[in-house]
C-alpha cells in the first residue's frame, strides 16, 4: 500500500512539474518593449491569454531613455515617407490601423501632459515613466503577464499547426513554454546595454525568412582625419544646418563632439550614409549668402571678412573655417576681395564637403535599419506568410523611422496590428 502511495505522490509531483515547465498559452510576446507591449494589451483586450518574456531586468528601457528621458512618444505629421525600408508600401496598411492620433487619445485617457516640440514631435512633459506605466497599467487590466529575466534559447515549430513550444531559462532554471502564437518584439543590435539582441534575427534564419543587412541609423558619425582635430576644438558647439547626401537633405540642429558631428541633423542624414560616403553641410541655410557678402563691399567696405562672418556664425567656428580655407583673406577688408573669391568663400560655407571614416555604431545608435525582410511578412497582421502563429513586429523588422516620435509609431502601429489578429 505504501510503495504505490508513494509512486502515485511521484507522479503527482511529476505531473505538477510538467504543468509548470510546459504551461499553454494562447500567445507568448518576446519583449516587453514599445512594440511587445502594445501586442499583449492588444491580444489581452480580446480575451486571448498572453505572456510576454523580457530578457532584462526592466520593462521598457528604451523607452525610459528615449527622448532625453521624455519619451518621444509619436509625431502629428506621421506619413509612410518617414520610413526606410525596402518595400515602401509595407508600413502602409499598420499605420492606418492604427494612427498617431490613437496613441495621442491612450496618453490623454491617462492624464499624461505632453507638449508639441518642433516638427510636430511630441514629448512627456513629465518623464517616459508616464508611457511605461501607461502601458503596464494596461496591460495588467488586460490580464496580461510578464516576466523579466527570461533568456530564450529555443524555439520549436509543432507539427500540423501544433504552435510554437519556446525554451528559456529563468533564474538559471530552464522552462518550456507552449504557445499557439508567438510574436518577435525583441528589438535589434541598436544600444546593447538596453537589451537589445539579435535572437530575432536567429529565429528568423531558422524558418528561412530573408534578413536585410543591418547597420547602425539614426548615429552621430565620426572622422579619423585632420576633421576630427577641428571637432574636437568645437566640442559642444550646435548650429542649425542643412546637411545632405545620396539624394536626401535634414535641416536641423548639428553638434561638434569630441569624435566628430551629431545632433539630429547628423543622426537623420546618417540613415542614409553608408561608408565612404561624404555629407554636405550648408552653415547658412535659408540665406544667399554671395549676395550677402558683395553686397557688404558697398555697405560694409572696411570691414574685415572675418568680422562680417563672426556677424553670421559663431567666432569659435570662423576662425576654424578661415584657417582651414582661406588663410589669406581672413584679415582683409571686404571691399579688397574679389567677387570671385567672395563666391568661393560662400560656396564653402553652403557647401562644406565632409568625409566620415564610420559612424559610432550600434553602441550609441538610436535604431537598427535593415532586418527582418517584409518580403515574408502579411502588412495587415504582421504574421509570416509561410509560417502560421509566428508574427514580427517593430525594430526587428526592415522598417525605420526618421528622428522625432516615427520609430515609436512604428512600435505602436505594428504592435496593434499583430494584437488584433493572434
Amino acid at each position: 500500500m505504501i510503495p504505490a502511495l508513494v509512486a502515485a505522490a511521484r507522479n503527482i509531483k511529476s505531473a505538477v512539474q510538467l504543468n509548470m515547465d510546459m504551461p499553454d498559452h494562447d500567445v507568448i510576446v518576446l519583449g516587453a518593449g514599445a512594440a511587445g507591449l502594445m501586442c499583449a494589451l492588444t491580444a489581452a483586450e480580446r480575451g486571448r491569454q498572453v505572456l510576454v518574456l523580457e530578457t532584462a531586468n526592466k520593462i521598457g528601457k528604451k523607452i525610459l531613455m528615449s527622448g532625453g528621458g521624455r519619451c518621444n512618444f509619436t509625431n502629428y505629421h506621421v506619413t509612410p515617407d518617414n520610413f526606410i525600408c525596402t518595400n515602401p508600401h509595407f508600413v502602409k496598411a499598420a499605420l492606418q490601423r492604427y494612427t498617431a492620433w490613437d496613441f495621442i487619445h491612450l496618453v490623454e485617457s491617462h492624464g499624461i501632459p505632453y507638449e508639441e516640440r518642433r516638427h510636430g514631435q511630441l514629448f512627456c512633459l513629465n518623464s517616459a515613466k508616464d508611457i511605461v506605466t501607461l502601458l503596464l497599467d494596461e496591460c495588467q487590466k488586460a490580464g496580461v503577464a510578464i516576466q523579466t529575466h527570461c533568456s530564450p534559447s529555443k524555439l520549436e515549430d509543432l507539427a500540423d499547426g501544433g504552435g510554437y513550444t519556446l525554451q528559456f531559462s529563468h533564474s538559471d532554471a530552464p522552462h518550456s513554454h507552449h504557445c499557439e502564437a508567438l510574436v518577435v518584439a525583441t528589438g535589434a543590435l541598436s544600444i546593447p546595454t538596453l537589451g537589445g539582441s539579435d535572437f530575432g534575427y536567429e529565429i528568423a534564419r531558422q524558418f528561412g525568412i530573408e534578413l536585410v543587412p543591418r547597420r547602425a541609423g539614426l548615429v552621430p558619425l565620426m572622422f579619423s582625419d585632420a576633421t576630427k582635430e577641428l571637432c574636437e576644438r568645437l566640442t559642444g558647439l550646435a548650429l542649425e544646418v542643412e546637411v545632405s547626401c545620396n539624394g536626401q537633405a535634414f535641416t536641423e540642429n548639428m553638434l561638434f563632439t569630441h569624435r566628430g558631428i551629431s545632433g539630429p541633423a547628423i543622426l537623420q542624414i546618417s540613415n542614409y550614409w553608408q561608408p565612404g560616403d561624404v555629407v554636405a553641410i550648408n552653415l547658412l541655410p535659408n540665406m544667399d549668402i554671395t549676395d550677402r557678402l558683395i553686397a557688404a563691399k558697398s555697405s560694409q567696405p572696411a570691414t574685415h571678412l572675418k568680422t562680417l562672418l563672426g556677424h553670421l556664425l559663431v567666432k569659435s567656428l570662423v576662425t576654424e573655417l578661415i584657417g582651414l580655407f582661406w588663410p589669406e583673406l581672413g584679415g582683409q577688408r571686404i571691399d579688397s576681395i574679389p567677387d570671385a573669391e567672395l563666391r568661393r568663400v560662400a560656396e564653402q560655407l553652403q557647401h562644406w564637403v565632409l568625409k566620415p571614416s564610420a559612424s559610432e555604431g550600434y553602441r550609441t545608435a538610436e535604431v537598427t535599419l535593415g532586418g527582418v525582410s517584409t518580403d515574408a511578412i502579411s502588412s495587415k497582421t504582421m504574421e509570416v506568410r509561410k509560417r502560421p502563429g509566428l508574427y514580427f513586429i517593430g525594430e526587428v523588422l526592415d522598417v525605420s523611422g526618421h528622428l522625432g516620435g516615427f520609430n515609436f509609431q512604428w512600435a505602436w502601429s505594428s504592435g496593434y496590428s499583430a494584437g488584433l489578429a493572434v
